[in-house]
């Protein structure tokens, strides 16, 4: 994913989970945070962007899979992943999070568990 088809899909953080949201009729984006998942809009047209540019988009099982990003401190991680893993993320991020930017407990978790996602899908 180019930072421009990032921008595209106008995401205010840099950790979220992308899913086709079958009730809805299009691509949902939620972001693990301190309250739990949060759920935004994605533009429809940066999302078919995304789409056409990774073919393998077109295959997420709506409401089952999703895309999963971490962007943050220039980290550029992209996973095609079950919800519950995406959910084991955000009660990860729930759990931990302390004062305004989460403290660097939860942070430290954060690249840990994006480390065991490496493992597990590279081995």
């Amino acid at each position: 994913m180019t930072d421009e088809q990032w921008g595209r899909l106008q995401t205010p953080i840099d950790l979220a989970f992308f899913l086709r949201d079958s009730a809805a009729g299009r691509a949902v984006a939620y972001f693990p945070g301190a309250a739990g998942a949060v759920a935004s809009d994605v533009p429809p047209d940066g999302w078919q962007q995304l789409c056409e540019a990774n073919p393998v988009l077109h295959e997420l099982a709506p409401d089952v899979e999703a895309l999963l990003v971490n962007r943050v401190r220039g980290r550029r991680d992209y996973f095609r992943a079950p919800i519950d893993v995406c959910y084991e993320l955000v009660g990860l991020v729930r759990a931990g999070w302390r004062g305004f930017s989460g403290g660097p407990d939860v942070w430290t978790e954060i690249e840990r568990f994006f480390a065991r996602l490496k493992e597990r899908w590279n081995a």
